[in-house]
């Protein structure tokens, strides 16, 4: 009997930043002291966090009236805390696109840091 082992979306995820040695994120950062609110992934030194919107076109939470009010808010809020939020979706968590994003928005804010 074969044994397939499959990767997740986040496990590839993570490996992908790891080789192009991008700093690990932390995964559900609470970036507010007294709201809730969760970053899907977050790098809180770099203030830049990073949402999955899940379910958009299958009427999950993200794409209903309610989870689009609440995203905003937390997106909103998130940004008058200073952080940046990039948004992708579980198809595109692992790719070499948002990988390259990411790395961008990482280095767009040590040019700013630095010099």
């Amino acid at each position: 009997m074969a044994i397939v082992k499959t990767m997740t979306r986040e496990v590839k995820f993570l490996l992908m930043l790891k080789a192009r040695k991008l700093p690990i994120p932390v995964q559900e950062h609470r970036f507010h002291e007294v709201r809730k609110f969760r970053l899907d992934w977050a790098w809180p030194e770099h203030k830049l966090g990073l949402e999955v919107d899940g379910g958009v076109w299958t009427g999950g939470a993200h794409g209903r009236g309610t989870g689009i009010v609440r995203d905003q808010e937390k997106t909103n809020l998130a940004a008058t805390e200073g952080w940046r939020i990039l948004r992708v979706m579980p198809s595109t968590l692992a790719t070499d696109a948002t990988i390259d994003t990411i790395e961008r928005a990482l280095m767009w804010r040590t040019e700013r840091i630095d010099g």
